[in-house]
């Protein structure tokens, strides 16, 4: 608040200045002149007093447009903090239609699970009153051959449909298992955007609260700041949107090259199958037309052409290296040490466990770095740099949550008290800033 008082200061010397000036021309007595020149001298005075008085002015005047830079500066504060609550509801909007999506997937699910159950339950109590003796029957009551190969299929159609119905029930269950993971994990993702919320909320209001006290127009201030707010959230929006477009494209990509290097690689063996197949046969004739000692001979050949065949080519120059090198990988590849540790509001131990900010301070602290403490204060901490431009060991701010940037489109941080530590996408929510300490 230094800013702001220095600013009131200044405002006030300036209005003082003016206000002895006026004073001045209103309490000077008109001086009647003997003479011309004592007339031009005391117009030299007045305009000497005036000279010295307007350069005063001209100086607050100054002062004043660098306190205008600074009110801006001020309000740019506003103004992010205004935006950052933007994006927390946004995401606590998004993660409830998410929980809604997936409570509709979850009882679906499970309904065909408990209707699965009951049709199992009586195929099985079918099959305990007629007991393993009815497949028995089924064969000693067969009138020829072709009719007993036909109860023979009959019974293995059975056998494949009981199965089929349990691989059925296992994977419906698997999948409410699932469904009921990922609800429970968005149930804790919001109260944490909530818990998030409220905190950004907290320190928003007691900057609007020293600003109310600044401010004459208050409300004019705060209008504009929410309208440059709402601004700001929409274009970050455009921009994590695009983001994550040219994410899935290059994910496709991705997956299309490996589709082709897969059917490459079956179109290889298959050939290579064919060909040994081949020369398998032209071996056969020749041994036909061989003596057995020839023939001794040639199957020592063809095992050790067939060892040779079968042995592995070196594809270690051919392994991914790391995503990465200097001290930024060493602080992402460090960080990645504590998945699966607790989450703890207000926590700062990478083991015990940490909330967002304080994971991302322990870690950077490791290495002797010093961060604020709490994640908005760590979204002005180093520089920062586009999201295209991201490398390992970087902060992305969210508004409200940090992570570390691990490279991939990655990141690991302190997600919920559920989760822990964990690796998420970078674009899981919209991106306000991403700095680069190191």
């Amino acid at each position: 608040m230094k800013g702001y008082r220095k600013m009131k200061r200044r405002r006030t010397q300036i209005w003082c200045v003016m206000l002895s000036f006026i004073l001045f021309l209103m309490a000077a007595e008109p001086v009647l002149a003997t003479t011309i020149s004592d007339l031009q001298k005391d117009i030299k005075d007045k305009q000497s007093q005036l000279n010295n008085v307007n350069k005063q002015i001209a100086g607050y005047q100054d002062a004043q447009e660098g306190l205008e830079e600074e009110i801006s500066d001020l309000d740019a504060e506003m103004v992010a903090l205004l935006t950052d609550i933007n994006l927390i509801q946004e995401a606590i909007e998004d993660k409830v239609e998410d929980i809604a999506n997936t409570q509709i997937a979850y009882d679906e699910a499970e309904a065909i699970k408990d209707e699965q159950y009951e049709s199992m339950k009586i195929r099985i109590k079918f099959m305990y009153e007629k007991g393993d003796s009815s497949y028995l029957q089924l064969f000693l009551g067969a009138q020829s051959m072709s009719d007993m190969m036909n109860k023979a299929n009959y019974i293995e159609e059975l056998y494949e449909y009981d199965r089929k119905l349990l691989e059925e029930y296992e994977a419906t269950v698997q999948q409410v298992a699932a469904l009921q993971d990922q609800l429970e994990e968005e149930k804790s993702e919001l109260e944490t955007s909530k818990t998030e919320l409220q905190e950004e909320q907290a320190y928003v209001n007691e900057v609007l609260a020293q600003k109310q006290e600044e401010y004459e127009n208050y409300s004019v201030v705060l209008a504009k700041a929410k309208r440059e707010a709402a601004a700001y959230t929409a274009k970050i929006k455009q921009e994590t949107a695009q983001i994550r477009k040219l994410e899935e494209e290059e994910r496709k990509r991705r997956e299309e090259e490996e589709r082709r290097r897969r059917e490459e690689e079956e179109r290889k063996r298959k050939e290579e199958e064919r060909r040994r197949a081949e020369q398998e046969a032209a071996n056969e004739g020749q041994n036909d037309a061989e003596d057995p000692e020839d023939e001794e001979s040639s199957d020592r050949s063809e095992k050790n052409d067939d060892s040779g065949n079968d042995k592995k080519p070196d594809n270690s120059s051919n392994k991914p290296s790391s995503s990465g090198g200097g001290k930024g990988q060493q602080i992402a590849d460090f960080a990645c040490k504590y998945i699966g540790c607790p989450y703890v509001a207000g926590g700062t131990s990478l083991t015990n466990g940490a909330d967002c900010s304080g994971f991302v301070m322990a870690v950077y602290q490791a290495f002797g770095y010093s961060l604020p403490r709490s994640s908005y204060a760590q979204s002005g901490a180093g520089k920062g740099v586009s999201y295209s431009e991201a490398q390992p060991g970087d902060i992305i701010y969210y508004g409200g949550h940090v992570g570390i940037y691990i490279g991939n489109g990655q990141i690991v941080h302190a997600s919920t008290e559920r989760t822990g530590i964990k690796i998420t996408s970078a674009t899981y929510r919209s991106i306000i800033t991403v700095r680069r300490i190191v």
